[in-house]
């Protein structure tokens, strides 16, 4: 342990030897955080994440600057799928001990590997998405979403979590207690998990349809009247012994009804075993059917978008042939669009586009042809966007500063959402010694993306650029 005033080693004594600060109270806290870092340890060994996640957030609270408790906090929030918030966790302690620190390993596994990290990129906007589609009601859309999320990244609990809750919603009990088992398995003791799994068992458990009968004492006989008269008949009297023959008839009658009652419990059961196989079959065909044809439907509504757009145009091109002859930019426009949707090559429509870029000004044309124009733009952005950064984070990091800039520039432009794209284009610019264009880099994040993590390192970058101009 360390002396906060002066760095020094601290001894057994409540004050540090070499600048005499009292370290008492400091002991003490430094003394809690690692207990409820050991106590976090201890309960990660045993798979109970979430409590594992609230030791080491209290022993964050008490020293911020634990290392190896937010490297674990962050090995936690990866192990139930959430690979963001442990990237995030990475991130603060490289930055609080960037020497001999294990979580320079995690980043570099996970950013080294472009599909990993696309992998991951695309459950959590598939989740999003899931629960966009849950705001709107369109459950069944939610439910696929889900599913490809769950088969890209099989240990996102909270995917998990809100399929088995729109399981229970349609009362498909079993189902949603299959999901909430595997929730399980990652996490042990996650309450939400456990709070969900008690709706589901109180409703698998069968009822009692009536109480046990209770039992009334035996008689020694049983009184009746008949007539005027009343008969006592003795009870528990043992008959007289019969002969052998009527026995073996009843030994012989009672297997056959043996043998028929299996017949007719068992062979229904294995048949219904069958049944069951044959529709959880039909079931699995059904969700991949359903998946297909919700890609088909959204392809069909970009390409019904892009008709649309491009008749309008059409009939404008005409109204302006009329007056003013051909506009061969138009034509070409509209056969990108058309290559687009015949061929789906993102990087043949990115160059049409930016031929056409190159030789009109976008903004003088008519509204159709801005409409189709930026409709193209749109669909093909985001994929873009993520292979552009992904080539120029792989060149910033290895030093090449120009080529980074270039593709991460490239990246920024096809998708104005992607701040890491335009956060790394600010790092690329500092790195190259072009201040000024880094500190415009970090401003756009900041405006753009305020109050997040990235607004937050970008102010710093761009306060210490402006400070060193």
């Amino acid at each position: 342990m360390y002396c906060y005033n002066c760095g020094r080693t601290l001894s057994e004594h409540d004050f540090c030897t070499a600048c005499g600060a009292d370290v008492h109270l400091y002991k003490k806290i430094i003394h809690v955080s690692n207990m409820y870092y050991n106590d976090g340890l201890e309960k990660a060994g045993v798979r109970d994440l979430t409590g594992a996640a609230e030791s080491l957030k209290q022993s964050l609270k008490f020293n911020k600057n634990h290392v190896e408790a937010r490297n674990l906090l962050g090995l936690v929030y990866f192990e139930v799928g959430d690979a963001m918030a442990a990237l995030s966790q990475w991130v603060i302690s490289k930055n609080v001990q960037p020497e001999k620190n294990i979580a320079d390993d995690y980043i570099n596994r996970i950013q080294s590997n472009v599909g990993r990290l696309a992998t991951i990129n695309q459950s959590i906007k598939k989740y999003n998405q899931a629960l966009v589609y849950c705001h709107q009601d369109s459950k069944d859309l939610a439910k696929i979403q889900l599913k490809k999320v769950l088969s890209l990244n099989p240990r996102f609990v909270r995917a998990h979590q809100l399929l088995a809750l729109l399981y229970m919603d349609e009362e498909d009990w079993e189902r949603a207690a299959r999901e909430l088992r595997r929730c399980r398995d990652i996490d042990r003791n996650n309450v939400q998990t456990l709070r969900y799994q008690k709706i589901v068992e109180d409703m698998l458990m069968p009822e009692e349809t009536a109480k046990q009968p209770i039992k009334r004492k035996k008689e020694e006989s049983l009184r009746y009247q008949s007539d005027n008269e009343i008969i006592i008949q003795p009870l528990n009297v043992k008959e007289p012994k019969r002969s052998g023959v009527p026995t073996l008839v009843n030994i012989g009658i009672g297997i056959i009804i043996g043998l028929a009652v299996t017949w007719y419990l068992m062979v229904p059961a294995a048949q219904q075993e069958v049944r069951a196989q044959e529709q959880e079959t039909i079931t699995k065909i059904s969700n991949e059917s359903d998946t297909k044809t919700a890609h088909i439907q959204e392809l069909e509504g970009q390409i019904a978008g892009l008709n649309e757009t491009m008749l309008e145009l059409r009939r404008q091109m005409k109204e302006i042939e009329e007056d003013d002859g051909p506009l061969p930019y138009y034509d070409e426009l509209m056969l990108a669009a058309v290559s687009y949707m015949e061929t789906e090559d993102a990087h043949v429509a990115a160059a049409n586009l930016e031929e056409i870029a190159g030789n009109v000004q976008i903004e003088e044309m008519s509204d159709a042809f801005r409409t189709l124009y930026g409709k193209i733009h749109d669909t093909i952005g985001p994929e873009l966007a993520t292979e552009y950064y992904n080539d120029g984070y792989a060149r910033f990091k290895a030093g090449e500063y120009g080529e980074a800039i270039e593709l991460l520039s490239r990246a920024a432009n096809y998708d104005v959402t992607h701040v890491r794209a335009l956060y790394t284009l600010g790092r690329a610019y500092e790195e190259s010694g072009d201040n000024e264009n880094a500190v415009l880099a970090f401003d756009m994040v900041i405006e753009r993306f305020p109050g997040t993590e990235h607004a937050g390192y970008a102010e710093q970058r761009r306060n210490r650029l402006a400070a060193g101009d």
